[in-house]
This record gives C-alpha cells, sequence and structure tokens, in this order.
C-alpha cells in the first residue's frame, strides 16, 4: 500500500477550491458531502489506495465528512487529517485555511541548558469560573506573571481534540484538530505567538502510544482485521493498558500519518519541542525495557524518524521522550543505533528527592540522581520535583504530601523550597508544575483550577522561585557553573542527612557554585563544618528560610560570605530542611 498516489492526503485550498484525499484501501467508493453541497454526495476518483476529489465550491469554513460505501454498509466518516472538528465526540470535520499573520516573528528557543520549564494544562491554568474550561486565551493573560517568575519554556499537556472534550488530553480524538474547548486551531497559534513575543518556547505534549477507539478511526474504511482496522495492529500487539489500541507502526501509510502530525505541529503552529507521551509502551507491547520478546522494532525505528523530521524542521526543537526505562539508546545519536532524542522523561529523579525530603522513605538515592547522565550529558534530562503524574494516580502534590492537613504549612514552604532549589540546581532541564510556585495544594486533576489568589497570599514563596530561577539563568552573573555540565558530590553525611555538591561550568569567580542542603529536621549549629571543594571566600546568593520568604521561617544567621581556612573548612549554621547557595565573586 502507498500513500503516494494521492499528493497530500486531508484537505488542501487551491485555486481550482479544495482537494479532497483520504486513505480508504478496503472502501468500495467514497464520496464527500459537506455544506458546500448541501450534504448531498460528490464522487471520490480512487488511485489505488486512496481517494480525491477538487470541489470548486469548498472554502475554508465549510464543513464536511466521508460518505464510504463498504459493500455492504454506508459509514459516514470524519477527516483523520481533518485540521479542526466542530465537536471532539460527535462532530463533523472543517476545512480551515492553515495561514497565520506571525507578524514576521522570528524565535529560536534557548539551548537545553538554559530553558526552565512550565508544566502547563490549558483546561485549569486560569479557569475564568469553576464552570469554564480555561483556554489559550485565558492562559495568554498570565504570560506575563511567567516571564517575570523567569519561565522560559511551557510544556502543554496535550491540546489535540480529546474525549468527552475534556481531560487530561492522554485519549485524543483527532490528532490533527487542536480541542475546541480550548479555543481550537486559531487559540493555539494566538498562544504560541503571544509566548514567542515574550520569549518563552512552547512545548507540546502529543500522544503516538496509543489512538482513542471510540473514534471515526476505528474500522475506518468498514475493514475489521479483528482489532480496529487500518489503522492499528489487529493482533496482541494492539492491546494497551488504556481505552485505546496501538497505532500499527509497521504499516507505511500510518507510520506517514504520524510523521505528518509532527510535521503539522513544528511548521504550522511553530511549536519549540514536542513530549511524546509513553514511548516505551511504542517499542513494547507491555511497557517493558530489554524484553526483546515484546519489543516493537517498527516503533523503534518510527522513533528515529520523529527525531530526525523534527530537527531537519527546526534544528532547535526538543523532542522528550517519556520513558521510564533509563535506556541510554534513547537520547543517543541514530547513528549509534539510538533514537536521536534530545531528553528524556522519567520519575527516578522526583522519586529519589521525595524519598531525600522524608515524605517517603529515607534519604535514598538522590545523591545518586545528581550525577545521572545519558551518554555522558546530564542535560538529556528532565528534572522535576513534581509533575501531572507524580502529583495525581493516587498521589497528590508535594506539599499536599508533606503535610495533608495544611498543605500551606511552614514545614511544607520550606520543603517546597527545599525541593525546587535542588531541582533548579541539578544538571538537567529543570520543570515546575503549574501553581507549584504558591502552593496549590489537592491532587492533579482535569477540574481543579488554580487559585491565583495563593500567588499573592504567598508571593514570598513566588518570590523565592524567581530567585530560583534567576540563579539557574545566571542573571546577575555570579552563578555561570548552574548552566555547565559538571557536578561533583563533595560532602555526605548520612547521620546528620547533609549533601554538598559543587557546580561548574569553565570554573572560577562567578562560575563555581556549591549547594548545601540539610534533609534532617533537626537544624545544626554554626559550628557544622564541611571541607569546600575549593578554598576562599564564598557568598550566599540563596537560603530557603530567608524571612524574606516567609516571615514565620526560622531564619538562620549564617553571614553573607563565609571563608574556608587553610585546609578549606568552613563552618555553616543550617536549619532543618534547608538549603543554601553560595557562589564567589570576581
Amino acid at each position: 500500500m502507498s500513500r503516494k498516489t494521492v499528493e497530500r492526503l486531508g484537505t488542501t485550498l487551491s485555486s481550482d477550491g479544495v482537494v479532497f484525499g483520504v486513505w480508504a484501501p478496503f472502501a468500495k467508493s467514497v464520496a464527500v458531502s459537506g455544506t458546500f453541497n448541501d450534504w448531498d454526495e460528490t464522487p471520490m476518483e480512487r488511485k489505488e489506495d486512496s481517494w480525491t476529489v477538487t470541489i470548486k465550491e469548498a472554502a475554508a469554513g465549510h464543513e464536511y465528512k466521508y460518505r464510504i460505501d463498504t459493500g455492504t454498509d454506508i459509514l459516514l466518516r470524519n477527516d483523520p487529517r481533518s485540521r479542526q472538528v466542530t465537536d471532539s465526540d460527535n462532530g463533523t470535520s472543517v476545512i480551515v485555511d492553515e495561514s497565520f499573520d506571525w507578524e514576521d516573528t522570528m524565535f529560536t528557543p534557548p539551548p537545553k541548558n538554559q530553558q526552565i520549564i512550565y508544566e502547563m494544562h490549558i483546561g485549569t491554568f486560569n479557569r475564568p469560573d469553576a464552570g469554564t474550561s480555561g483556554t489559550f486565551y485565558t492562559a495568554i493573560e498570565k504570560l506575563d506573571y511567567l516571564t517575570e517568575l523567569g519561565i522560559n519554556m511551557i510544556e502543554l499537556m496535550p491540546v489535540a481534540s480529546m474525549a468527552f472534550s475534556s481531560g487530561w488530553g492522554y485519549a485524543p480524538s483527532y490528532i490533527f484538530s487542536v480541542e475546541n474547548t480550548y479555543g481550537g486551531r486559531h487559540g493555539l497559534l494566538e498562544f504560541v505567538k503571544a509566548c514567542h513575543e515574550r520569549g518563552i518556547g512552547v512545548i507540546l505534549d502529543v500522544v503516538y502510544n496509543h489512538f482513542y477507539a471510540k473514534t471515526d478511526l476505528w474500522n475506518f474504511d468498514g475493514w475489521d482485521g479483528g482489532g480496529g482496522g487500518i489503522y492499528f495492529y489487529n493482533d496482541e500487539r494492539g492491546d494497551t493498558p488504556w481505552d485505546g489500541r496501538r497505532p500499527d507502526y509497521g504499516r507505511p501509510e500510518v507510520r506517514q500519518y504520524i510523521l505528518d502530525n509532527v510535521a503539522m505541529w513544528l511548521t504550522e503552529f511553530r511549536i519549540d519541542g514536542l513530549r511524546l507521551d509513553s514511548t516505551i509502551y511504542m517499542r513494547n507491547t507491555v511497557g517493558w525495557n530489554d524484553d526483546s520478546v515484546h519489543d516493537l522494532g517498527e516503533a523503534w525505528s518510527l522513533l528515529g524518524d520523529i527525531s530526525r523530521l523534527a530537527h531537519k524542521i527546526n534544528p532547535s526543537t526538543i523532542v522528550i521522550a517519556e520513558d521510564n526505562a533509563s535506556n541510554a539508546y534513547i537520547t543517543k545519536s541514530t547513528s549509534d543505533n539510538g533514537i536521536g532524542f534530545d531528553a528524556q522523561w522519567e520519575l527516578g529523579f522526583p522519586h529519589a528527592l521525595r524519598e531525600a525530603i522524608g515524605v517517603v522513605g529515607d534519604s535514598g538515592n538522590i545523591s545518586q540522581q545528581l550525577t545521572t547522565s545519558g551518554n555522558d550529558d546530564l542535560f538529556r534530562r528532565i528534572v522535576f520535583s513534581d509533575s501531572h503524574d507524580t502529583a495525581a494516580n493516587g498521589s497528590a502534590r508535594l506539599n499536599q504530601n508533606i503535610t495533608p492537613d495544611n498543605p500551606a504549612s511552614v514545614f511544607a514552604r520550606e520543603e517546597i523550597l527545599l525541593a525546587n532549589a535542588i531541582t533548579l540546581t541539578t544538571p538537567g532541564v529543570p520543570m515546575l508544575l503549574q501553581g507549584a510556585e504558591f502552593l496549590q495544594e489537592g491532587s492533579f486533576n482535569d477540574w481543579q483550577m488554580l487559585d491565583w489568589k495563593k500567588a499573592d497570599k504567598f508571593s514570598g514563596i513566588v518570590l523565592a522561585h524567581k530567585h530560583l530561577n534567576d540563579l539557574r539563568l545566571n542573571v546577575h552573573g555570579n552563578t555561570a557553573g548552574l548552566l555547565g555540565e559538571f557536578i561533583a558530590i563533595f560532602h555526605h553525611d548520612v547521620e546528620n542527612r547533609v549533601l554538598g555538591y559543587h557546580r561548574w561550568d569553565k570554573g572560577g569567580p562567578c562560575d563555581d557554585v556549591i549547594v548545601v542542603a540539610n534533609f534532617s529536621d533537626k537544624a545544626l549549629s554554626q559550628d557544622y563544618t564541611m571541607t569546600l571543594p575549593l578554598k576562599g571566600s564564598w557568598r550566599i546568593r540563596f537560603t530557603n528560610n530567608w524571612k524574606g520568604y516567609s516571615s514565620e521561617f526560622p531564619e538562620t544567621h549564617n553571614p553573607s560570605e563565609i571563608s574556608t581556612d587553610e585546609n578549606g573548612n568552613a563552618s555553616i549554621q543550617l536549619a532543618a530542611y534547608s538549603v543554601i547557595i553560595l557562589s564567589q565573586d570576581k
């Protein structure tokens, strides 16, 4: 089967009208009906496995569906490549004009080592009220706030048309269409444009590990095959843990369907990066690593094709795999038999961080996680204290876990700043979950609106995150080491639960940074001594229990500058659950 028999599938506006193209290899005949022909039938011409027709009367804004004759039934189907549908569940396809006025704005996202990501769910990020979904337009209202906070990348949870027009977005109905509830295609275009105008890049979460079963893709042209028809594996390879089936990655037309979707986001919408959901369930039918019995070689090769295509379209695109297997080949180049992704999203770091601050277990392996690399590049990973995954699925946001009865307690505030200070000083691409900076409570879900009054109530905690982001980005010119690839653990006091690590790029004044964290519930006096990695004077740039962040914090009284003796030893006072960031002046 070859899709090349039709120049382009979907709809294409031309001087002769609109060209329609659809892949339906088992159909006996196909016609298109729409508002342009009063929902009558315009027959389509077969070209091998696809069908095409040009309709002069059709134009942008018209609705349409395909009428597929299987020989025994007549099926009315939406266009799998429709750029918009009127309703995610029972709507019709819409012809769109793909042009958009970008006003010649050009944008290049910062390099990975300078990115700070903010994970956003459009439906709950900035809802007008409890009964109205958030939209791209209401999200735009808060972009200046995010810019001031120091965010330069936003990761959008999936926005393709989704089942029931709500949810997390991981049950996509039509992957080429943007959810109307969020503002549709034009809303996303305006959102990306507004982000770029503020120097913020946009990463989009996409779902290719399964397609939602209750859509027109199911048995699209009448052929069942035993498991969903032409878009799916029709045997046990199609089984997934979700209410949907795995696409047939070995079928050229399905591979092209996914690759064309990648191209659409990166070209038509100028998206700056993609996060592929659960790639381990693409490349293995049961979600296991190093499991040749269930591996899907065609999925592995497709993932490589996706990274090659994305980087061909825009070399600065960041392509992220959510894959919890710590498989080094995910971020190895395709020439080294890898799939060439730029970073890997996994849960080892947040779980170790929870252990370290005492939410679960003990101090665990946080020191190991700090130095875990992907192919000798620590920036080939996304690091976070919380995400939509860790804050849901039976769990809750980190501050809610710390003190369930009072998620805004002094204790929770201290530990949130400790956890996020570690996140923002760790080599890797750091990410904050929406609302973490002002202590949003509860579990992550698709209905609870962020309480923006908390941004004022806990303005000191927001300020602390701004200060951490500024240090991460070397805004003041004295923490360049946080942008560097090097890290070394120089102090690990297991008994007192104190960890110290050294970050640097080229090394030297205003470059070398040291971070000292006390993960215990007891304060350590000013006599607490450790050997610093370099001799000299070190200035405190951040301490999480400063009263400027909260008048209730038990502020320590270290001098602003700490000096080592001739042996490199220094004494530091550490409050319980505290972190101090230091660097050297010129």
